[in-house]
Protein backbone atom coordinates (compact mmCIF):
# COMPACT_ATOMS: atom_id res chain seq x y z
CA UNK A 1 0.00 0.00 0.00
CA UNK A 2 1.57 2.96 -0.94
CA UNK A 3 0.90 6.88 0.40
CA UNK A 4 -2.39 7.55 -1.98
CA UNK A 5 -5.69 8.67 -1.79
CA UNK A 6 -6.38 4.83 -1.16
CA UNK A 7 -4.23 4.63 1.89
CA UNK A 8 -5.42 8.35 2.99
CA UNK A 9 -9.12 7.13 3.21
CA UNK A 10 -7.82 4.15 5.27
CA UNK A 11 -6.24 6.76 7.61
CA UNK A 12 -9.53 8.71 7.68
CA UNK A 13 -11.49 5.67 8.67
CA UNK A 14 -8.93 4.42 10.71
CA UNK A 15 -8.94 7.80 12.80
CA UNK A 16 -13.06 7.30 13.05
CA UNK A 17 -12.64 4.21 14.71
CA UNK A 18 -13.04 1.68 12.11
CA UNK A 19 -11.45 -1.38 12.64
CA UNK A 20 -11.74 -2.43 9.48
CA UNK A 21 -9.46 -0.42 8.32
CA UNK A 22 -6.93 -0.71 11.35
CA UNK A 23 -6.78 -4.28 10.27
CA UNK A 24 -5.95 -3.28 6.44
CA UNK A 25 -3.53 -1.00 7.26
CA UNK A 26 -2.02 -4.44 9.71
CA UNK A 27 -1.84 -6.48 6.76
CA UNK A 28 -0.60 -4.16 4.34
CA UNK A 29 2.33 -3.15 6.65
CA UNK A 30 3.13 -5.67 9.79
CA UNK A 31 5.74 -7.77 7.43
CA UNK A 32 7.68 -5.01 6.78
CA UNK A 33 7.33 -3.52 10.25
CA UNK A 34 8.41 -7.19 11.82
CA UNK A 35 11.38 -7.35 9.84
CA UNK A 36 12.22 -3.97 10.54
CA UNK A 37 12.47 -4.64 14.10
CA UNK A 38 14.08 -8.44 14.09
CA UNK A 39 17.05 -7.00 12.13
CA UNK A 40 17.67 -5.00 14.88
CA UNK A 41 16.64 -6.89 17.88
CA UNK A 42 17.59 -10.65 16.21
CA UNK A 43 15.55 -12.37 18.82
CA UNK A 44 11.98 -13.29 17.53
CA UNK A 45 9.94 -13.41 20.31
CA UNK A 46 10.92 -9.98 21.37
CA UNK A 47 9.84 -8.60 17.61
CA UNK A 48 6.87 -10.03 17.97
CA UNK A 49 6.18 -8.60 21.08
CA UNK A 50 7.07 -5.24 19.78
CA UNK A 51 5.19 -5.60 16.59
CA UNK A 52 2.08 -5.95 18.76
CA UNK A 53 3.04 -2.90 20.78
CA UNK A 54 3.75 -0.95 17.60
CA UNK A 55 0.04 -1.54 16.31
CA UNK A 56 -1.14 -0.71 19.53
CA UNK A 57 -0.09 1.94 19.39
CA UNK A 58 -1.18 2.85 15.97
CA UNK A 59 -5.09 2.00 17.53
CA UNK A 60 -4.50 4.19 20.43
CA UNK A 61 -2.61 7.35 18.22
CA UNK A 62 -5.35 6.93 15.28
CA UNK A 63 -6.71 10.12 16.03
CA UNK A 64 -3.19 12.06 16.04
CA UNK A 65 -2.26 10.93 12.73
CA UNK A 66 -2.41 13.22 9.73
CA UNK A 67 -4.32 11.35 6.75
CA UNK A 68 -1.34 13.73 4.47
CA UNK A 69 1.30 11.80 6.70
CA UNK A 70 2.85 8.71 5.22
CA UNK A 71 1.84 5.86 8.07
CA UNK A 72 4.60 2.91 7.11
CA UNK A 73 7.21 6.04 8.01
CA UNK A 74 5.15 6.35 11.34
CA UNK A 75 4.80 2.64 11.90
CA UNK A 76 8.95 2.48 11.04
CA UNK A 77 9.81 5.63 13.35
CA UNK A 78 7.62 4.22 16.04
CA UNK A 79 9.03 0.69 16.00
CA UNK A 80 12.60 1.81 15.77
CA UNK A 81 12.57 3.99 19.02
CA UNK A 82 10.60 0.63 20.65
CA UNK A 83 13.50 -1.39 19.58
CA UNK A 84 16.28 0.73 20.87
CA UNK A 85 14.22 0.80 24.16
CA UNK A 86 14.43 -3.43 24.22
CA UNK A 87 17.92 -3.21 22.81
CA UNK A 88 18.50 -0.75 25.82
CA UNK A 89 17.00 -3.03 28.49
CA UNK A 90 18.69 -5.88 27.43
CA UNK A 91 21.70 -4.53 27.72
CA UNK A 92 21.07 -2.89 31.40
CA UNK A 93 19.39 -6.42 32.32
CA UNK A 94 23.17 -8.07 30.81
CA UNK A 95 25.38 -5.63 33.13
CA UNK A 96 23.33 -6.58 35.83
CA UNK A 97 23.77 -10.42 35.36
CA UNK A 98 27.33 -9.85 34.95
CA UNK A 99 27.84 -7.55 37.96
CA UNK A 100 25.90 -10.72 39.67
CA UNK A 101 28.45 -12.74 39.24
CA UNK A 102 31.43 -10.78 39.13
CA UNK A 103 34.35 -12.67 39.88
CA UNK A 104 37.64 -11.43 41.90
CA UNK A 105 39.05 -8.68 40.72
CA UNK A 106 42.05 -10.60 39.12
CA UNK A 107 39.77 -12.46 37.16
CA UNK A 108 37.62 -9.53 35.82
CA UNK A 109 40.77 -7.68 34.78
CA UNK A 110 41.78 -10.81 32.94
CA UNK A 111 37.87 -11.13 31.11
CA UNK A 112 38.48 -7.54 30.67
CA UNK A 113 41.56 -7.83 28.59
CA UNK A 114 39.92 -10.78 26.97
CA UNK A 115 37.01 -9.03 25.74
CA UNK A 116 39.66 -6.44 24.37
CA UNK A 117 41.82 -8.74 22.73
CA UNK A 118 38.91 -10.70 20.99
CA UNK A 119 37.67 -6.86 19.76
CA UNK A 120 41.00 -6.24 18.30
CA UNK A 121 41.01 -9.66 16.48
CA UNK A 122 37.13 -8.86 14.99
CA UNK A 123 38.91 -5.76 14.35
CA UNK A 124 42.11 -6.73 12.51
CA UNK A 125 39.53 -8.79 10.35
CA UNK A 126 38.39 -5.83 8.37
CA UNK A 127 39.64 -4.45 5.02
CA UNK A 128 42.12 -1.90 5.39
CA UNK A 129 39.67 1.12 4.63
CA UNK A 130 36.96 -0.13 6.34
CA UNK A 131 39.39 -0.97 9.59
CA UNK A 132 40.29 2.85 9.11
CA UNK A 133 36.35 4.18 8.76
CA UNK A 134 35.53 2.13 11.76
CA UNK A 135 38.91 3.50 13.78
CA UNK A 136 38.01 6.85 13.03
CA UNK A 137 34.32 7.40 13.68
CA UNK A 138 34.22 4.59 16.82
CA UNK A 139 37.74 4.90 18.56
CA UNK A 140 38.26 8.88 17.78
CA UNK A 141 34.92 9.96 17.85
CA UNK A 142 35.34 11.87 14.27
CA UNK A 143 31.54 12.59 12.21
CA UNK A 144 31.10 11.26 8.80
CA UNK A 145 32.20 14.16 7.18
CA UNK A 146 35.38 14.35 8.86
CA UNK A 147 35.93 10.92 8.00
CA UNK A 148 34.71 11.24 4.13
CA UNK A 149 36.99 14.32 4.21
CA UNK A 150 40.51 12.20 5.93
CA UNK A 151 39.75 9.63 3.93
CA UNK A 152 38.43 11.28 0.38
CA UNK A 153 35.31 9.46 0.41
CA UNK A 154 31.68 10.35 -0.08
CA UNK A 155 29.82 10.29 3.29
CA UNK A 156 27.73 7.33 2.04
CA UNK A 157 30.69 5.16 1.60
CA UNK A 158 31.52 6.29 5.03
CA UNK A 159 28.32 5.15 6.12
CA UNK A 160 28.57 1.53 4.24
CA UNK A 161 31.90 0.79 5.12
CA UNK A 162 30.73 2.07 9.00
CA UNK A 163 27.72 -0.97 9.00
CA UNK A 164 29.69 -3.25 7.34
CA UNK A 165 32.28 -3.24 9.42
CA UNK A 166 30.17 -3.20 13.18
CA UNK A 167 28.23 -6.31 10.97
CA UNK A 168 31.35 -8.13 10.68
CA UNK A 169 32.65 -7.18 14.30
CA UNK A 170 29.53 -8.21 15.44
CA UNK A 171 29.27 -11.49 13.58
CA UNK A 172 33.12 -12.39 14.68
CA UNK A 173 32.30 -11.57 18.40
CA UNK A 174 28.41 -13.31 18.19
CA UNK A 175 31.22 -16.44 17.69
CA UNK A 176 32.29 -16.22 21.17
CA UNK A 177 29.36 -16.84 23.47
CA UNK A 178 31.31 -16.16 26.63
CA UNK A 179 31.38 -12.68 25.86
CA UNK A 180 28.04 -12.09 25.66
CA UNK A 181 27.88 -8.52 27.29
CA UNK A 182 29.89 -7.47 24.85
CA UNK A 183 28.49 -8.78 21.99
CA UNK A 184 24.99 -7.14 23.28
CA UNK A 185 26.96 -3.90 23.34
CA UNK A 186 28.37 -4.26 19.92
CA UNK A 187 24.47 -5.27 18.70
CA UNK A 188 23.29 -1.88 20.16
CA UNK A 189 25.74 0.29 18.64
CA UNK A 190 24.96 -1.37 15.35
CA UNK A 191 21.49 -1.06 15.13
CA UNK A 192 21.78 2.88 16.54
CA UNK A 193 24.40 3.54 13.70
CA UNK A 194 22.66 1.66 11.12
CA UNK A 195 19.46 3.87 11.97
CA UNK A 196 21.49 6.77 12.37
Amino acid sequence: MSNNCHEREFILRLRSGDINAFDSLYHAYHGLVYANIFKLTRDENATKDILQEVFICLWEKRRMISPEKDVCGWLFVVSYNKSLTWLKRSLRTAAVYARANEQPAESENGYYEAQMQLLKEAIGQLSPQKRKVFELCKIHGKSYDETARELQLSKHTVKEYLSASLACIKEYVRKHPEYHLLYIQLMFTWAACCLS
